[in-house]
């Protein structure tokens, strides 16, 4: 498993990261060229995603009947939901393959960063194709401000501090809105007092886990993996408009 995820993940991100940085040599500018271009890719798997959550927020209404007619019976409820979802051709688990995606290229970026930083910002050429050119030493520093390969140095916060912390409370508020976004914006006013599904529950749960997430992850982690979470999330943010913009006017 650990051979596959290095052959067809991590070391296409590797190289792919590389080969940006030896036209454009920011390594923040390659990590944001490098994120858009694998987003493009995952395109298909997150407009599932999304059409998926829309669809069962469309859904949650007939959820909450059932659940109210159906409250002292849960093996009933539960028949009539899959019922539903049937009738409706709904796969409530459907919208994870595209998180599940989205983790494993979290963790390949990771790795990339801390193995980069790790070996003394010294590319490996173990791990590039032959077709890559090696820049050697790879200039850390994002507009000449922000140290990609470092965490936050909790005991000793500065102003040269500040823009990482900055990157990190975007990309926490970029989490939040692409959240905040996902949520039914017209919940049912009927049955207020039904049982909430548990889709429901988890999405107003990572309304706020999300954030407080990506918060630890840029507080602990490098400079870089925050960054790669700000732009992912906001190309997240520019394709869901661009989704819902769309369907308006279909």
């Amino acid at each position: 498993m650990s051979f596959l995820f290095h052959t067809l993940v991590y070391q296409p991100i590797y190289n792919l990261l590389i080969f940006v940085y030896n036209i454009i040599p920011d390594f923040g500018v390659a990590i944001i060229i490098s994120t858009i271009l694998v987003k493009f890719l995952l395109i298909p798997l997150s407009k599932k995603q999304i059409e998926s959550q829309k669809k069962m927020q469309e859904l949650q209404p007939k959820i909450k009947e059932l659940q109210v007619k159906h409250k002292d019976d849960k093996e009933k409820q539960s028949r009539a939901m899959m019922e539903l979802y049937k009738e409706s051709k709904t796969n409530p688990l459907s919208g994870c393959l595209p998180m599940v995606a989205q983790l494993v290229f979290l963790i390949a970026i990771y790795r990339v960063l801390f193995n980069i930083s790790t070996a003394g910002l010294v590319v490996n050429n173990a791990d590039l194709y032959s077709f890559i050119a090696n820049p050697g030493q790879i200039n850390k520093l994002f507009v000449g401000t922000v140290d990609l390969a470092a965490a936050i140095d909790l005991s000793h916060i500065g102003i040269e501090s500040l823009p990482h912390i900055i990157l990190v409370v975007l990309a926490a508020g970029a989490q939040f809105i692409q959240t905040k976004m996902m949520m039914n914006k017209k919940a049912p006013q009927a049955n207020k007092g039904a049982e909430a599904d548990f889709s429901e529950i988890m999405t107003k749960q990572m309304l706020f886990l999300g954030p407080l997430l990506t918060l630890f992850i840029g507080i602990k982690f490098p400079a870089g993996l925050a960054l790669y979470w700000l732009v992912s999330t906001g190309f997240m943010i520019v394709q869901q408009r661009y989704m819902e913009k769309k369907s308006k006017t279909v």
